[in-house]
């Protein structure tokens, strides 16, 4: 123990709090064996501390003296609610979990986070439960934040995350990284959770800002964890390009919040650090065989990213990158993004051709982005009454203010 002045426990305490409290939940649901009793037994361990630690000093340890406490005050409430409800099979399972002294070692512990993960992200869990669960319980974002950023009414969203903690429950879906033969299926749940978290804060679904950085910024954060304890080849591919995309955030907006387009951005403003250890990143990823489309879109940011402007980018090897991807992982809107680079390597007529096949087909009908791009394929040809129609869909179809005020502008622009 160390003494520390008692002013300072309360500010001390929600420090450790902000950096420690997801990662004493999770080794505490391990203990546990419930979403619900550790949520309880970590706000009880902080109230002990907000006791104690005036009184005794702060533990060398603040991590493990909140697991432990957190532990035995989680038996206590179950012993409690044993005795209220004369039920002898949850007393035995108090004194089952009393036996078990805690793992304290900090390998362990970011073990506990890892299994939380896959958790969450549990193939027998609904796709929006998954993401929901994740940004809850791993991420430690308010419900009301959650339920902001994907535009759903908190208490759905609350609704939502209780299903998922009891189906957890009652199909007893085990509290663990999955063995090797069930790993790459269980390993694709957790990068789409994560990329789509990241997706939402790269680029925000609605609302006044272009980005949510306290969701991209989490996105990364467990994607270096995610590296950290299992270093696959995809999974090093999705941290290489959630950093490399997260490097252009300082020139994706003006200091009023407007949306700036790639080819426009001021590209010192990106950030390097970020770039290198992306590229790095993706150069480990592509050395292996087991790559796939999370490092093949992160080998396209790379392409962009090394390039002193939008000009000079090597648009034929995009091209060929997303040829690659369409093999690997098709799907329309990648048919989309390699429209738009056929247009920058051939010209807007071809890309424009390509834009036109998609949109007929019906499967991007309502993506505004879709749209947009046909708009500035049109614009950029003269067809003016062509150009407007699509920015007008495009404007129709989007939720997010900086987006809406950028169409508007192109729109103004064609009257002009």
């Amino acid at each position: 123990m160390r003494a520390e002045p008692a002013e300072r426990i309360p500010e001390l305490i929600d420090a450790v709090y902000r950096a420690e409290s997801r990662r004493v939940l999770a080794t505490l649901i391990r203990l546990l064996g419930d979403f619900d009793t550790a949520e309880e037994a970590l706000h009880d361990a902080f109230r002990a501390a907000l006791e104690q630690w005036p009184r005794d000093g702060v533990p060398g340890n603040p991590r493990a003296w909140l697991v432990s406490a957190g532990r035995f005050k989680g038996i206590d409430g179950i012993r409690r609610r044993a005795r209220l409800d004369a039920l002898d099979d949850v007393a035995e399972l108090a004194d089952s979990l009393a036996v078990d002294a805690p793992a304290r070692d900090d390998e362990t512990l970011e073990d506990d986070r890892l299994r939380l993960i896959f958790t969450c992200c549990h193939p027998a869990l609904a796709p929006d439960a998954q993401v929901a669960l994740t940004l809850r319980e791993v991420c430690g974002l308010a419900t009301e934040e959650i339920a902001g950023a994907f535009l759903t009414a908190a208490p759905t969203l609350a609704q939502r995350i209780v299903r998922a903690k009891a189906k957890i429950r009652e199909a007893r879906i085990p509290y663990e990284v999955p063995e090797r033969p069930q790993l790459a299926e269980r390993l694709d749940s957790v990068l789409r959770v994560i990329y789509l978290v990241f997706n939402e804060g790269y680029s925000a679904s609605s609302g006044a800002s272009l980005t949510r950085p306290d969701l991209s910024g989490e996105a990364i954060r467990l994607g270096r964890l995610l590296v950290g304890l299992l270093p696959e080849a995809e999974a090093v591919g999705l941290l290489a390009l959630m950093l490399l995309n997260e490097s252009r955030r300082a020139a994706r907006t003006s200091r009023s919040g407007d949306l700036i387009l790639l080819e426009d951005q001021d590209r010192s403003l990106w950030n390097r650090e970020q770039i290198a250890e992306g590229t790095t990143l993706v150069e480990q990823a592509l050395s292996s065989r087991r790559f796939g489309p999370y490092t093949l879109q992160a080998a396209i940011a790379a392409v962009h990213a090394e390039a002193p402007s939008s000009v000079a980018t090597d648009w034929a090897q995009i091209v060929g990158l997303y040829d690659v991807l369409m093999r690997a992982d098709p799907s329309p809107i990648v048919e989309l993004n390699r429209a738009v680079a056929v247009a920058m390597r051939d010209g807007a007529h071809a890309g424009l051709a390509l834009v036109d096949a998609i949109l007929s087909r019906g499967e991007l009908s309502d993506y505004r982005l879709a749209h947009a791009a046909r708009a500035d394929l049109c614009r950029r040809l003269g067809r003016r009454e062509d150009a407007r129609a699509a920015y007008e869909r495009a404007l129709g179809l989007t939720r997010q203010e900086p987006e809406r005020r950028f169409l508007a502008r192109r729109l103004a622009e064609l009257s002009d």
